[in-house]
Protein backbone atom coordinates (compact mmCIF):
# COMPACT_ATOMS: atom_id res chain seq x y z
CA UNK A 1 0.00 0.00 0.00
CA UNK A 2 1.30 3.09 -0.78
CA UNK A 3 1.47 6.26 2.08
CA UNK A 4 3.09 8.99 0.00
CA UNK A 5 2.19 10.93 -2.86
CA UNK A 6 4.35 11.65 -5.51
CA UNK A 7 5.08 15.47 -6.05
CA UNK A 8 2.63 17.82 -7.74
CA UNK A 9 1.72 21.42 -8.78
CA UNK A 10 -2.11 22.24 -8.67
CA UNK A 11 -3.25 25.65 -9.42
CA UNK A 12 -6.99 26.66 -8.58
CA UNK A 13 -8.52 28.29 -11.73
CA UNK A 14 -11.05 31.18 -10.35
CA UNK A 15 -12.73 31.76 -13.35
CA UNK A 16 -13.80 29.52 -16.90
CA UNK A 17 -11.79 32.20 -19.09
CA UNK A 18 -8.99 31.80 -16.77
CA UNK A 19 -8.88 27.99 -17.08
CA UNK A 20 -9.04 27.92 -20.89
CA UNK A 21 -6.15 30.33 -20.68
CA UNK A 22 -4.24 27.94 -19.01
CA UNK A 23 -4.87 24.75 -20.78
CA UNK A 24 -4.75 27.03 -24.39
CA UNK A 25 -0.94 28.13 -23.00
CA UNK A 26 0.54 25.12 -22.01
CA UNK A 27 -2.01 22.49 -24.27
CA UNK A 28 -1.57 18.89 -22.74
CA UNK A 29 0.32 20.11 -19.94
CA UNK A 30 -2.22 20.66 -17.55
CA UNK A 31 -5.01 17.89 -16.13
CA UNK A 32 -8.47 19.36 -15.45
CA UNK A 33 -9.44 18.34 -11.85
CA UNK A 34 -13.22 18.91 -10.89
CA UNK A 35 -14.76 16.77 -7.70
CA UNK A 36 -11.31 14.37 -7.82
CA UNK A 37 -13.46 10.98 -7.13
CA UNK A 38 -11.60 9.17 -9.92
CA UNK A 39 -8.12 11.27 -10.03
CA UNK A 40 -7.27 10.92 -6.31
CA UNK A 41 -7.44 7.24 -6.13
CA UNK A 42 -5.38 6.96 -9.06
CA UNK A 43 -2.77 9.52 -8.03
CA UNK A 44 -2.46 8.13 -4.48
CA UNK A 45 -1.85 4.52 -6.05
CA UNK A 46 0.90 5.90 -8.42
CA UNK A 47 -0.78 5.47 -11.62
CA UNK A 48 -1.17 8.54 -12.97
CA UNK A 49 1.62 10.08 -15.28
CA UNK A 50 0.32 13.73 -15.18
CA UNK A 51 1.87 16.29 -12.00
CA UNK A 52 0.50 19.67 -12.91
CA UNK A 53 -3.55 19.70 -12.03
CA UNK A 54 -5.77 22.62 -12.73
CA UNK A 55 -8.39 23.02 -10.24
CA UNK A 56 -12.20 23.59 -11.79
CA UNK A 57 -14.09 23.28 -8.18
CA UNK A 58 -14.59 27.18 -7.97
CA UNK A 59 -15.84 28.43 -11.10
CA UNK A 60 -19.18 29.00 -10.64
CA UNK A 61 -19.66 29.00 -14.47
CA UNK A 62 -19.94 25.36 -14.34
CA UNK A 63 -22.57 24.72 -11.72
CA UNK A 64 -26.33 24.98 -11.72
CA UNK A 65 -28.85 24.12 -14.41
CA UNK A 66 -31.08 26.25 -16.93
CA UNK A 67 -34.35 25.40 -17.91
CA UNK A 68 -35.89 26.43 -21.26
CA UNK A 69 -39.01 25.29 -23.19
CA UNK A 70 -37.13 22.47 -24.58
CA UNK A 71 -34.22 21.45 -23.21
CA UNK A 72 -32.46 21.08 -19.52
CA UNK A 73 -28.89 22.53 -19.50
CA UNK A 74 -26.51 20.97 -17.13
CA UNK A 75 -23.47 22.65 -16.10
CA UNK A 76 -20.50 20.31 -15.99
CA UNK A 77 -19.66 20.45 -12.47
CA UNK A 78 -23.36 19.75 -10.87
CA UNK A 79 -22.52 16.92 -8.54
CA UNK A 80 -24.54 13.83 -8.28
CA UNK A 81 -25.93 15.55 -5.33
CA UNK A 82 -27.58 18.24 -7.13
CA UNK A 83 -28.89 15.85 -9.25
CA UNK A 84 -30.85 13.81 -6.73
CA UNK A 85 -31.83 17.31 -5.56
CA UNK A 86 -33.18 18.79 -8.54
CA UNK A 87 -37.23 18.19 -8.94
CA UNK A 88 -36.91 19.00 -12.96
CA UNK A 89 -34.45 16.31 -13.08
CA UNK A 90 -36.49 13.60 -10.97
CA UNK A 91 -39.60 14.29 -12.77
CA UNK A 92 -38.36 14.29 -16.26
CA UNK A 93 -35.22 12.20 -16.61
CA UNK A 94 -35.76 9.82 -13.48
CA UNK A 95 -32.68 7.57 -15.19
CA UNK A 96 -30.31 9.98 -14.41
CA UNK A 97 -31.55 9.89 -10.42
CA UNK A 98 -31.08 6.58 -10.38
CA UNK A 99 -27.43 6.18 -11.68
CA UNK A 100 -27.00 8.96 -9.38
CA UNK A 101 -27.88 6.93 -6.66
CA UNK A 102 -26.24 4.37 -7.74
CA UNK A 103 -22.63 5.97 -8.16
CA UNK A 104 -20.28 5.10 -4.98
CA UNK A 105 -21.31 6.50 -1.10
CA UNK A 106 -23.50 9.51 0.25
CA UNK A 107 -19.91 11.45 0.12
CA UNK A 108 -18.78 10.58 -3.71
CA UNK A 109 -22.02 11.45 -4.63
CA UNK A 110 -21.66 15.00 -2.19
CA UNK A 111 -18.14 15.68 -4.75
CA UNK A 112 -18.40 13.65 -7.73
CA UNK A 113 -19.32 15.80 -11.19
CA UNK A 114 -21.49 14.76 -14.17
CA UNK A 115 -18.92 16.94 -16.36
CA UNK A 116 -15.80 14.94 -14.67
CA UNK A 117 -17.81 11.30 -14.67
CA UNK A 118 -17.88 11.95 -18.72
CA UNK A 119 -13.89 12.76 -19.13
CA UNK A 120 -12.90 9.94 -16.79
CA UNK A 121 -14.50 8.03 -20.07
CA UNK A 122 -15.39 4.69 -17.84
CA UNK A 123 -16.94 2.31 -19.51
CA UNK A 124 -17.81 0.86 -16.30
CA UNK A 125 -19.38 4.31 -15.58
CA UNK A 126 -22.87 4.76 -13.80
CA UNK A 127 -24.00 7.78 -15.47
CA UNK A 128 -23.11 7.50 -19.01
CA UNK A 129 -25.98 4.92 -20.05
CA UNK A 130 -28.75 7.29 -18.91
CA UNK A 131 -27.00 10.34 -20.67
CA UNK A 132 -27.20 8.31 -24.45
CA UNK A 133 -30.90 6.99 -23.20
CA UNK A 134 -31.58 11.09 -23.39
CA UNK A 135 -30.14 12.02 -26.41
CA UNK A 136 -27.64 13.86 -24.87
CA UNK A 137 -24.90 16.65 -25.68
CA UNK A 138 -21.81 18.15 -24.81
CA UNK A 139 -20.95 22.04 -24.48
CA UNK A 140 -17.21 22.09 -25.44
CA UNK A 141 -15.31 25.21 -25.10
CA UNK A 142 -11.57 26.51 -25.72
CA UNK A 143 -10.24 30.05 -26.44
CA UNK A 144 -10.65 28.90 -30.01
CA UNK A 145 -14.50 28.77 -29.48
CA UNK A 146 -17.19 26.65 -28.53
CA UNK A 147 -18.78 23.13 -30.04
CA UNK A 148 -22.11 21.23 -29.27
CA UNK A 149 -21.02 17.09 -29.70
CA UNK A 150 -23.57 14.58 -29.45
CA UNK A 151 -23.10 12.65 -26.53
CA UNK A 152 -23.06 9.54 -28.60
CA UNK A 153 -19.76 10.40 -30.98
CA UNK A 154 -18.10 11.52 -27.98
CA UNK A 155 -16.15 8.49 -27.09
CA UNK A 156 -14.37 7.25 -29.80
CA UNK A 157 -12.60 4.35 -27.65
CA UNK A 158 -10.85 3.08 -24.36
CA UNK A 159 -10.20 6.36 -22.57
CA UNK A 160 -10.42 8.45 -26.31
CA UNK A 161 -12.90 11.43 -26.75
CA UNK A 162 -13.41 14.01 -29.11
CA UNK A 163 -11.82 16.52 -26.67
CA UNK A 164 -8.75 18.39 -27.09
CA UNK A 165 -6.27 19.42 -24.79
CA UNK A 166 -7.22 22.53 -24.71
CA UNK A 167 -10.99 22.14 -24.36
CA UNK A 168 -13.19 21.51 -21.45
CA UNK A 169 -16.94 20.18 -21.04
CA UNK A 170 -18.52 23.05 -19.88
CA UNK A 171 -22.45 21.68 -19.81
CA UNK A 172 -24.85 18.99 -20.73
CA UNK A 173 -27.78 19.41 -22.28
CA UNK A 174 -30.86 17.34 -23.08
CA UNK A 175 -34.10 17.34 -24.70
CA UNK A 176 -36.97 17.26 -22.57
CA UNK A 177 -40.51 16.26 -23.38
CA UNK A 178 -40.27 12.45 -22.54
CA UNK A 179 -41.56 11.76 -18.83
CA UNK A 180 -44.03 10.22 -20.12
CA UNK A 181 -41.66 7.38 -22.15
CA UNK A 182 -41.30 3.67 -20.21
CA UNK A 183 -37.92 3.63 -18.67
CA UNK A 184 -35.75 1.46 -16.59
CA UNK A 185 -32.44 2.00 -15.31
CA UNK A 186 -30.48 -1.11 -13.99
CA UNK A 187 -27.04 -1.88 -12.59
CA UNK A 188 -25.53 -5.35 -11.99
CA UNK A 189 -22.47 -5.85 -9.57
CA UNK A 190 -21.07 -7.77 -6.99
CA UNK A 191 -22.69 -6.26 -3.94
CA UNK A 192 -26.40 -4.08 -3.72
CA UNK A 193 -24.43 -0.98 -3.33
CA UNK A 194 -20.99 0.74 -4.51
CA UNK A 195 -19.95 -1.85 -6.48
CA UNK A 196 -18.11 -1.16 -9.61
CA UNK A 197 -20.78 -2.43 -12.37
CA UNK A 198 -20.54 -6.22 -14.54
CA UNK A 199 -23.34 -4.43 -16.80
CA UNK A 200 -25.15 -1.36 -16.26
CA UNK A 201 -28.53 -1.14 -18.65
CA UNK A 202 -30.66 2.41 -19.36
CA UNK A 203 -33.64 2.13 -21.56
CA UNK A 204 -36.65 4.62 -22.47
CA UNK A 205 -39.42 3.38 -24.98
CA UNK A 206 -42.20 5.53 -26.48
CA UNK A 207 -45.24 2.97 -26.57
CA UNK A 208 -48.58 3.46 -28.17
CA UNK A 209 -51.35 0.97 -28.57
CA UNK A 210 -48.83 -2.17 -27.78
CA UNK A 211 -46.38 -0.92 -30.25
CA UNK A 212 -42.90 0.84 -29.89
CA UNK A 213 -43.11 3.97 -31.98
CA UNK A 214 -39.53 5.19 -30.63
CA UNK A 215 -36.80 3.70 -28.39
CA UNK A 216 -33.34 4.54 -26.79
CA UNK A 217 -31.29 1.46 -25.41
CA UNK A 218 -27.93 1.97 -24.11
CA UNK A 219 -25.16 -0.44 -21.85
CA UNK A 220 -22.05 0.23 -19.70
CA UNK A 221 -19.58 -2.44 -19.18
CA UNK A 222 -20.22 -4.64 -22.22
CA UNK A 223 -17.45 -2.87 -24.77
CA UNK A 224 -14.66 -0.47 -24.53
CA UNK A 225 -16.70 2.74 -24.11
CA UNK A 226 -20.54 2.58 -23.32
CA UNK A 227 -22.69 1.77 -25.83
CA UNK A 228 -25.83 2.74 -27.60
CA UNK A 229 -27.47 -0.06 -29.18
CA UNK A 230 -29.06 1.41 -32.39
CA UNK A 231 -29.55 -1.73 -34.60
CA UNK A 232 -31.54 -3.47 -31.43
CA UNK A 233 -33.16 -0.09 -31.39
CA UNK A 234 -34.12 0.15 -35.16
CA UNK A 235 -35.11 -3.67 -34.84
CA UNK A 236 -37.58 -2.86 -32.51
CA UNK A 237 -38.75 0.51 -33.68
CA UNK A 238 -42.67 -0.02 -34.74
CA UNK A 239 -42.95 -3.35 -33.93
CA UNK A 240 -45.40 -5.02 -32.25
CA UNK A 241 -43.96 -6.75 -28.72
CA UNK A 242 -44.60 -10.28 -29.85
CA UNK A 243 -42.52 -13.10 -28.64
CA UNK A 244 -40.76 -13.35 -31.63
CA UNK A 245 -39.81 -10.02 -31.70
CA UNK A 246 -38.42 -10.19 -27.98
CA UNK A 247 -36.41 -13.27 -29.46
CA UNK A 248 -34.85 -10.92 -32.38
CA UNK A 249 -33.80 -8.28 -30.36
CA UNK A 250 -32.46 -10.29 -28.05
CA UNK A 251 -29.92 -11.70 -31.00
CA UNK A 252 -29.49 -8.39 -31.89
CA UNK A 253 -27.99 -6.40 -28.64
CA UNK A 254 -25.84 -9.26 -28.80
CA UNK A 255 -24.24 -8.21 -31.62
CA UNK A 256 -24.57 -4.44 -30.80
CA UNK A 257 -21.79 -5.17 -27.65
CA UNK A 258 -18.14 -7.02 -27.19
CA UNK A 259 -17.93 -7.79 -23.66
CA UNK A 260 -14.75 -8.75 -22.16
CA UNK A 261 -13.68 -11.52 -19.36
CA UNK A 262 -12.07 -9.30 -16.45
CA UNK A 263 -11.78 -9.25 -12.50
CA UNK A 264 -15.41 -8.91 -11.91
CA UNK A 265 -16.95 -10.88 -14.61
CA UNK A 266 -17.04 -13.02 -17.97
CA UNK A 267 -18.43 -12.45 -21.27
CA UNK A 268 -21.03 -14.98 -21.65
CA UNK A 269 -22.45 -13.63 -18.36
CA UNK A 270 -22.31 -10.21 -19.63
CA UNK A 271 -24.13 -11.34 -22.66
CA UNK A 272 -26.98 -13.07 -20.89
CA UNK A 273 -27.58 -10.21 -18.70
CA UNK A 274 -27.72 -8.14 -21.12
CA UNK A 275 -30.26 -9.64 -23.02
CA UNK A 276 -31.96 -10.46 -20.43
CA UNK A 277 -32.03 -6.75 -19.26
CA UNK A 278 -33.71 -6.09 -22.32
CA UNK A 279 -35.91 -8.52 -21.93
CA UNK A 280 -37.22 -7.79 -18.81
CA UNK A 281 -37.70 -3.97 -19.63
CA UNK A 282 -39.87 -4.78 -22.87
CA UNK A 283 -42.04 -7.25 -21.56
CA UNK A 284 -42.37 -5.42 -17.33
CA UNK A 285 -43.28 -2.12 -16.35
CA UNK A 286 -41.84 1.42 -16.25
CA UNK A 287 -39.63 1.87 -13.08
Amino acid sequence: MRTWLAPYEMIRARSLDEALQRLADDPGKWTPFAGGTDLMVLLESGKLNATRYLDLWSIAELRGMREETSMLQIGALTTYTDLLESPVVRAEFPLICEAARETGAIAIQNRGTIGGNIANASPAADLPPALLVYDAALEIRSTRGHRVVKYVDFHKGYKVMDLAADELITAITLPRGRSEWKQSYRKVGTRRAQAISKVCFAAAAEVSGGVIRDIRIALGSVAPTVVRCLSTEESLRTQRLTPEVISAARTQIDRDISPIDDIRSNERYRRLVAANLLEQFLVGGSR
